[in-house]
């Protein structure tokens, strides 16, 4: 399945540079929320998913070279200033995400996205093993316009190819408010390692991780 998703990353890729190329670096009125922030003299870019427990998520991908920062956190709902015990209710239409702060010029949103969907299940609707609920729904939250059509490209080139035997229920929709997650709930895997959940749930994604991406991986994480 590995060799499937690096087809489609190429594939992705390829086409995302011809679009790059064809639209340029222009200003895009339908921009939805911040895309790019600077920091240690670097121009950083924004991404932000949804998959499943937002703790799997952030520990996945701050294991990636290229990415500076993760911060768990919620969108998607309606409730301003979420708590997590609002969160838990399922009622407040918000995911339980992780926004994602990462250098281009070391790793693409396209790997991103690469990593995204083979660090999950995209085929379950609102559940992600024994975590059920709306607030765990595997979704892109996109930032631009280009963030959008690649996260299209590559969620419709999974159904082409068939990877997966259902259909992929991944949602693609514009990030509007992001609220950041309690202090608690930030670097979590890495300070509860042997918590249960850790141990069981998180840590052999983690692994997986480790075997589908190594050449992936931020020094010492292998």
């Amino acid at each position: 399945m590995a060799k499937i998703f690096h087809k489609i990353l190429l594939l992705v890729s390829a086409w995302g540079a011809i679009h790059l190329v064809a639209c340029g670096q222009t200003n895009n009125t339908s921009q939805v929320a911040a895309t790019t922030t600077t920091t240690k003299n670097k121009k950083m870019e924004i991404a932000t998913f949804g998959a499943g427990c937002f703790w799997c998520v952030e520990a996945v991908f701050q294991r990636l070279e290229g990415v500076e920062k993760v911060v768990s956190g919620y969108t998607g709902g309606a409730t301003k200033n979420p708590t997590y015990k609002e969160i838990c209710t399922g009622t407040t239409g918000h995911a339980e995400v992780c926004q994602i702060t990462y250098d281009p010029t070391v790793i693409s949103y396209d790997e991103l996205l690469e990593v995204f969907w083979q660090t999950h299940d995209p085929t379950t609707l609102n559940k992600q093993g024994n975590d059920v609920g709306t607030q765990y729904r595997s979704a892109v939250f996109y930032h631009n316009e280009t963030q959008k059509a690649l996260a299209e490209k590559y969620k419709k080139a999974l159904e082409t190819e068939k990877v997966f035997d259902k259909p992929v229920v991944t949602e693609i929709v514009p990030l509007t408010v992001f609220y950041a997650a309690e202090d608690y709930h930030q670097n979590y895997y890495n300070q509860n390692t042997t918590q249960g959940y850790c141990a069981f749930v998180i840590a052999p994604k983690v692994e997986k991780l480790k075997k589908v991406f190594k050449k992936k991986l931020k020094k010492g994480e292998d």
